[in-house]
Parts: structure tokens; C-alpha cells; sequence
């Protein structure tokens, strides 16, 4: 068989398990109510949990941005694509999540990626939650370090492969909130088990940063943690409303990844505009306390209207709500009858989910209205 058949023959298995996935065409900004494909939905699908993606004011900063600094930053950050604006915004987000240093990145894909592998490889142990983000499991596999995943959510599981591992640097790895399941990571408990280890812990707040905590400083800040232990990343296209994302921890620990983390040494830098425009969508996180608010009341509000639907929504107190529904062709077909009537609500199915738990991902923002988390309840208690 040449290539194309066998990459056609691949697809058509794909599409007899229901699991092709296909894009829509989004001709609006970001925000609740969107055009896609030609038409009005209300949507339910984005990670924009503030409302911040089409802000106005974040929008006048980009432009003043690009005004200041152009359009392209034009070098990696260490030949001389590391401009004012990127600097400022890393001091900001330092002091913010409250660590010493912090170093961005162009997406957290990319920081994942360069900071397990810049920190973990051959000798070493990584320990990961299986439920956690498919770039924390590719960056254990590129580190070339020892991987052990335990059962999600499992403390004595994890515990068990730390007390017998012979790795000489033990790393943790977890998403802070998973992504698919909405739930938030023991974290306070995980450090714990870390100290009695002698390993260190990588959370990806992705989730949780802007959403979680006093003033959206995320999920430690939520917790209530410190720790010298810890690794944070988060995300800068979620909450935050714009792009990127950046690691916080100790001088020496980003020192070491500004030398050693290939994905931020050997690409160029993201455009200074972006950094800049992060800046405003900062102090709007940090002073808009009414975002937050807005969201728990959803979220009350889409569980209270569920109860007793067909349908059962996993446990979760944050804007993620996933419906479960168990087979791939009863969400997509429930996906499609929510379309048909103007309702965007994506299924996710394996290998994103595992097999059976096939869900629609609810997805709350500050930008959704209570009537319109009503609509959405209405339409999925109709009978089929």
C-alpha cells in the first residue's frame, strides 16, 4: 500500500469509531455568544473563563503594543528577541503567583515540554497522574527519564513508587486542574508526600490560573502554599484571555531553564505586542473579583438545573462540567441535537478521554449570562 492508502484506510477506522475530529470556522471574537460556520451559536466550548479574550481594554493594549514594538519579536529571547515588554510581564507574573523569578514561553505545550526535559533524563524518575494533559505525558517520554503513572488522584499509590524508586532526582508531575474532568489535584497533599520523598513537584495551573485563589493567583494560592519544592506553570491563553504561558519558581531553578530548556533557547520569541497586552489582562485578573463570583454562580446554577437529568455531570467546582455520556455516538449525537438548536458544546471522546467515558465539555465563562446557562439546561433535560 502507498502511504496516502494506508492514511486513508487509518481515517476511515477513525471515522467508523467515531473519533475523526474536525474543525469549525470561527468568524467572531471569542466570547459566549459567537458566529461559527456561518451561523449564531451560543457556545460553550472555550477555555476564555474571565471573558477576557475580546476585552477592549486588552485589545487597546495589544495595539499600543505594536505601536511600541512591532509586530514580530524577530529572535529567539537570547540573541535579541527578549524585549522590554517580555521582561515586564515576567517581573509581573513573578510577583503575582508570588515566587522569585519567572520565564515565559510560547505555549504550554512548549513550557512542559522544556522544563521536564530540562530537568529530568536517563537515571531520573517522573511520576505522573494518568489523567494528566498530553504534554506532561510527551515531555516525560522526550526526557528519556524513568516514568511511573499512578491512578488519578491516587496519594497511596504514588507514595508507594516513590518509596522504591532508586532515581537519584524524583519529579512529580500533575495537572493543578484536569483539564477533562474539572476536578483540582491534591496539591497541598503532594507536597507533603514530596518532602518525605525528596522530590520536587511540577503543577501545570492551566485551569486554574485567574480562576482559583485570592485575586485568580491560582490553585496554590487557593491552597494556601509554599514551598520551595514546587514548580509552577500556567497558561496565558485560558483565563488570561491572550497567549503563552511562563514558569515561576526559584532563581536558580528558572536561571537553569533560561539555559537548559531547548523549547525556550531555540525558538523565536513571541511577538512583544502579546506580552504587552498580558500586562493589561493582569491587572484586569487581579482587580475584577466579580468575574470570579459570576462563575461560581454558574456553576451552582448548571448543577442545580442537571440534577436528575439523564445525564450524570462529573464532580467538579470549577467552569470546567463534564456531562458524562459513556459511548463516542451518543455524544456526538447529543453534541448534534444541541447544535441544531443554536448550543455549542463540544464531545470529547478517546484517546482524550478514556474509553467509555465519552462527555460533552461544558465550559463556564464570566462572559455567559444566567439565562443562558438556563437555555443550555433546558435543552438538555427535552426529551430526545
Amino acid at each position: 500500500m502507498t502511504l496516502d492508502a494506508e492514511l486513508a484506510a487509518e481515517l476511515a477506522h477513525r471515522d467508523a469509531g467515531g473519533l475523526r475530529r474536525r474543525r469549525r470556522l470561527l468568524e467572531s471574537p471569542q466570547r459566549a455568544h459567537v458566529r461559527v460556520d456561518g451561523r449564531d451559536y451560543l457556545a460553550f466550548c472555550s477555555n476564555d473563563y474571565l471573558g477576557l479574550a475580546s476585552d477592549p481594554r486588552i485589545v487597546a493594549a495589544a495595539k499600543e503594543g505594536a505601536d511600541r514594538y512591532g509586530v514580530g519579536a524577530g529572535a529567539s529571547h537570547l540573541i535579541l528577541g527578549h524585549s522590554a515588554a517580555h521582561h515586564e510581564l515576567e517581573e509581573a507574573l513573578a510577583a503575582f503567583v508570588g515566587l522569585p523569578r519567572a520565564l515565559l514561553f510560547s505555549t504550554g505545550y512548549m513550557a512542559n515540554m522544556g522544563v521536564v526535559s530540562a530537568l529530568a533524563g536517563r537515571g531520573d524518575a517522573l511520576f505522573a497522574d494518568r489523567l494528566n494533559h498530553a504534554s506532561l505525558n510527551d515531555a516525560a517520554l522526550l526526557s528519556r527519564a524513568t516514568l511511573r503513572r499512578y491512578p488519578h488522584n491516587d496519594l497511596t499509590a504514588l507514595e508507594r513508587l516513590l518509596a522504591t524508586t532508586p532515581a537519584r532526582r524524583r519529579l512529580v508531575i500533575v495537572d493543578a486542574v484536569f483539564s477533562m474532568d474539572g476536578d483540582i489535584a491534591p496539591v497541598a497533599e503532594l507536597l507533603e508526600i514530596c518532602a518525605r520523598h525528596d522530590a520536587c513537584l511540577l503543577i501545570d495551573d492551566a485551569h486554574g490560573f485567574g480562576v482559583l485563589g485570592a485575586e485568580g493567583r491560582g490553585t496554590t494560592a487557593h491552597f494556601g502554599i509554599r514551598s520551595d519544592r514546587l514548580i509552577y506553570m500556567a497558561t496565558l491563553g485560558k483565563a488570561a484571555g491572550v497567549s503563552g504561558a511562563f514558569v515561576a519558581g526559584s532563581e536558580e531553578l528558572i536561571e537553569s531553564l533560561l539555559q537548559n530548556a531547548r523549547t525556550y533557547i531555540y525558538t523565536t520569541a513571541t511577538p512583544p505586542m502579546l506580552a504587552h497586552a498580558l500586562l493589561a489582562s493582569l491587572q484586569i485578573i487581579e482587580q475584577e473579583e466579580w468575574r470570579r463570583e459570576r462563575l461560581r454562580e454558574l456553576v451552582l446554577r448548571l448543577k442545580q438545573g442537571l440534577q436528575g437529568a439523564p445525564w450524570r455531570l462529573l464532580p467538579s467546582d470549577t467552569p470546567i462540567q463534564p456531562l458524562l455520556v459513556g459511548g463516542n455516538a451518543g455524544a456526538l449525537a447529543l453534541s448534534a441535537r444541541l447544535a441544531a438548536q443554536g448550543l455549542l458544546v463540544p464531545a470529547i471522546r478517546p484517546p482524550t478521554v478514556p474509553q467509555g467515558t465519552a462527555r460533552l465539555r461544558i465550559s463556564l465563562s464570566a462572559d455567559h449570562a444566567t439565562d443562558d446557562v438556563d437555555r443550555l439546561v433546558a435543552a438538555l433535560r427535552e426529551p430526545a
